[in-house]
């Protein structure tokens, strides 16, 4: 394995354990370095071969860290169908949920107030900031100070909140209503 492959493991290690991009001095570490200008370097070779990137503030982004996934094709979600697994693509799920890296990130779902929409305490969300929340898209929120993640409706020209289990009450702003983030997809672990 060479430098640049032990580097990258080094980095989804480090990723998986700490959930944040490396500082420059934590990356000469990982490398073997003594210097942080040779962990500059570093970076820079690893941002041209697209591996990692660096956010508006110049702090390191992974980007095509974890490579890629095959897809095979499709399933049936409805009758039984023959099984044919054939190669369709690569797909990096970055690629396919991320719309604008710098504006998107993931919250941990804790609650029970969309379950109905399919969305479990423990699940992780990914959202977009800056995004125009439309009706019926489910929001990240602060409603009079407080913060929730329930769909957002409009009745009579107001906007309300809206959870997806009968057990919690609609939400009208008595003050102020802040849309912070969109929700463009829900992830959920199976088996750890």
């Amino acid at each position: 394995m060479g430098k640049i492959e032990r580097t990258l493991t080094a980095l989804r290690r480090f990723w998986q354990r700490h959930r944040r991009m490396p500082s420059y001095a934590e990356l000469a570490r990982l490398a073997g370095y003594r210097s942080k200008y040779a962990a500059v370097k570093l970076a820079r070779r690893l941002q041209e071969a697209g591996f990692i990137s660096r956010d508006d503030t110049g702090r390191l982004m992974p980007a095509q860290l974890w490579g890629q996934t095959r897809l095979l094709g499709t399933v049936e979600a409805g009758f039984p169908s023959p099984a044919e697994e054939e190669l369709a693509d690569t797909m990096s799920l970055d690629e396919w949920l991320v719309g604008n890296k710098e504006a998107t990130f993931m919250l941990k779902v804790q609650g029970e107030s969309m379950t109905g929409a399919g969305i479990m305490p423990g699940d992780m969300v990914l959202v977009e900031r800056g995004k125009t929340a439309r009706d019926g898209d489910v929001v990240i929120a602060e409603v009079d100070g407080q913060w929730t993640m329930k769909t957002l409706r409009y009745r009579n020209r107001k906007a309300v909140l809206i959870a997806s289990n009968p057990k919690y009450p609609v939400i009208r702003p008595k003050a102020e209503l802040n849309i912070t983030a969109v929700v463009v997809a829900v992830v959920r672990r199976y088996r750890s």
